[in-house]
C-alpha cells in the first residue's frame, strides 16, 4: 500500500501512540453533557498528531474532535482526527478505545489509519488499494440475512438520544442474531471491515468517528453510508457487506421513524 499522505499518517500516529501511553486517565473537562467526557490525555494525542501533519505538511488542515477546526478550500488535502474514540472507555480502563486518522482531498478520504491501541491493532486503507490488519487484508463477510447477522451499534451522551436507541435495541435486537455496543464507533466499523461483525448502525455520530473507518470498510468490499438519505438529522451511519447492507438500512430507518 502506497500513498504520498500514508507516510505521514503512519508518523502522527506514532507520535500519538507514544503520548497515548504515558497519559493519564483523569477527566479533564465535559463537552455535550456530563457523561461526554475529556482527558488531558485526548488533547496531548491531538496536538502530537497535528505537530506532525503541520511539520510535515504546512499547508494541509487538520479538523479535531478537540481542537476543532475549519473547512479545506477546494482541491486541497484536510486531516480529520480523533485522537481517543472511546474515551470512557480509556477513563475506565475498559480495553476498547482508539486513535482514527484520516487525510481527505478535496472532500474525499485517500487514506484512513484506526490504530485499537489496547490491542495492538492498525487498520489500515488507501483509496483504490485496499484495507488491511497489520498487513492481512481485509474483506467483509457475505452474511445476507438479519437474523444471522451480529450487528454493533452504540448510545449518544444526551439522555434523551439515548432512550430513543434504546426502544430502537428493544424493536431489532430480536431480529438479529445478536448486537454487540463496544463504546468506539472508530473500532464497531474496523470490526465489520474485519469480519467480526456483520454490519453496525448508529445515529449522533461526528465525521471524526468515522472518517477513518468508512474508508477501511468500504475497502474490504462493504457498502457505508454516512448520511443515510430518510433519516431526517442527517447524521445516521449504516455498513455492513454488500449482501446485508440493503436490508439492514431499511430496517433501521423503519425503527427509527416508528421509535426514534
Amino acid at each position: 500500500m502506497n500513498h504520498p499522505l500514508l507516510d505521514v499518517a503512519k508518523q502522527a500516529l506514532e507520535a500519538a501512540k507514544a503520548e497515548l501511553s504515558r497519559g493519564s486517565t483523569a477527566v479533564l473537562a465535559t463537552k455535550s453533557s456530563p457523561t461526554d467526557v475529556v482527558t488531558k490525555t485526548d488533547r496531548a494525542v491531538e496536538a502530537a498528531i497535528k505537530a506532525v501533519i503541520s511539520a510535515e505538511r504546512p499547508h494541509d488542515t487538520v479538523l479535531g474532535e478537540e481542537y476543532g477546526g475549519s473547512e479545506a478550500a477546494a482541491g486541497t488535502t484536510r486531516w480529520i482526527v480523533d485522537p481517543i474514540d472511546g474515551t470512557v472507555n480509556f477513563t475506565y480502563g475498559i480495553p476498547d478505545y482508539a486513535i482514527s486518522i484520516a487525510a481527505e482531498i478535496g472532500g474525499v478520504v485517500e487514506v484512513g489509519i484506526v490504530c485499537d491501541f489496547p490491542r495492538n491493532e492498525e487498520f489500515i486503507a488507501v483509496r483504490g488499494q485496499g484495507a488491511e490488519l497489520d498487513g492481512r487484508r481485509l474483506a467483509v463477510t457475505a452474511v445476507s440475512t438479519l437474523d444471522q447477522a451480529l450487528i454493533g451499534t452504540g448510545f449518544g451522551y444526551d439522555s434523551e438520544r439515548r432512550r430513543s436507541q434504546g426502544r430502537i435495541v428493544a424493536e431489532l435486537v430480536p431480529e438479529f442474531r445478536d448486537i454487540r455496543r463496544v463504546g468506539a464507533a472508530a473500532i464497531d466499523l474496523c470490526w465489520v471491515a474485519c469480519g467480526r461483525l456483520d454490519g453496525y448502525y448508529e445515529a449522533g455520530l461526528k465525521i471524526w468517528d468515522h472518517a477513518a473507518a468508512a474508508l477501511i470498510v468500504s475497502e474490504a468490499g462493504g457498502t457505508v453510508d454516512t448520511a443515510l438519505d430518510g433519516f431526517n438529522r442527517g447524521d445516521l451511519v449504516v455498513a455492513a457487506g454488500a449482501n446485508l447492507f440493503d436490508p439492514l438500512a431499511k430496517r433501521v430507518l423503519a425503527a427509527h421513524a416508528q421509535l426514534g
